[in-house]
């Protein structure tokens, strides 16, 4: 049996591998170490590192190689996100949303109950709901989540096999010169810093892995920027960022392409320039029920 949620959030998870430390708690203070051995301690007598059953596991408790320990998280300042998700569509198999711009789709890093799983497990009370894709923090507009595990395979097939259809709308850079609809392919690679993706070289072995067709949809006042649609083959990380730089038209308000902001700048512009970026519509056939399920987001960009 899963173990329960806290607060609307499932625990983590890391199995011991053989090594020498007599202490559970000696090899969590060498593997996390941002957090001091004291905190780890704290955390194990309030009983929010467990093992397999469930049961707290005590700072004096010997360590056992390949046991799975499951860890609680806890923010203790979560500054909230000032933007409401909105429910598009629910169901018994599916729950649909409108996710607004700087929302998490999932915790990670500082976001804990400031993403839209932990909201929507909190709001509906299904505590099985997983994403079945995910858009980044800065994207705003349509996601899926799955209600019944026994269904998350079926729908993932579909994301996997290229049978769902994706259209996002960008606001972003006006090239005159540049001929579309065209449709853009290369090889994205990991890049510095972590959080960034590149372009592979010339010179670097490997075939496209992503696919993006870029159509103009309307040149704006002033003829410096364009809304763009853009339907993703591929559903690489920043892929759409990426391909929009690499053409020389990068999406208005994009603090990562085609430069990178520091944290300092990023926080000083607080929540003014949301990335013009919205996940449009998504179709697919459905797997279960059958029948073509279509979504569109209620949100729009800024045209001005």
């Amino acid at each position: 049996m899963p173990l329960p949620l806290r607060d609307g959030v499932g625990p983590g998870c890391i199995v011991l591998p053989p090594g020498p430390w007599p202490l559970i708690i000696d090899f969590l203070t060498e593997r996390f170490t941002n957090v001091p051995r004291e905190e780890i301690a704290a955390r194990m007598v309030r009983g929010d590192i467990v093992d397999e059953q469930g049961q707290s596991i005590p700072p004096k408790r010997p360590y056992s190689p390949y046991l799975k320990v499951f860890y609680y998280r806890a923010l203790p300042a979560e500054e909230p996100i000032p933007f409401a998700e909105e429910i598009l569509f629910q169901d018994e198999h599916l729950v649909v949303v409108d996710k607004p711009h700087f929302l998490p789709v999932t915790p990670s890093g500082t976001y804990l109950q400031e993403t839209v799983l932990v909201r929507l497990i909190r709001r509906l009370g299904i505590e099985t709901l997983s994403p079945l894709h995910r858009i980044d923090r800065e994207t705003a507009g349509v996601v899926l989540f799955s209600c019944q595990p026994g269904e998350r395979s079926s729908y993932h097939e579909l994301f996997a096999q290229r049978a769902v259809t994706k259209h996002y709308h960008a606001v972003a850079a006006y090239r005159p010169d540049l001929q579309l609809p065209l449709v853009h392919r290369s090889r994205l690679v990991p890049s510095e810093p972590f959080t960034r993706m590149r372009e592979a070289t010339a010179a670097e072995d490997g075939a496209p892995n992503t696919e993006t067709r870029v159509e103009l949809l309307q040149v704006l006042p002033g003829e410096t920027r364009a809304r763009y649609r853009l339907s993703p083959a591929s559903g690489k990380k920043h892929q759409l960022r990426v391909h929009m730089a690499a053409l020389g038209i990068p999406i208005v308000n994009d603090t990562l392409y085609p430069v990178h902001h520091t944290a300092a700048e990023l926080a000083a512009s607080g929540y003014d320039k949301p990335l013009q970026l919205l996940a449009h519509s998504i179709a697919f056939t459905d797997p279960i029920i059958g029948g073509v399920r279509y979504f569109e987001s209620r949100r729009g960009l800024q045209l001005a």
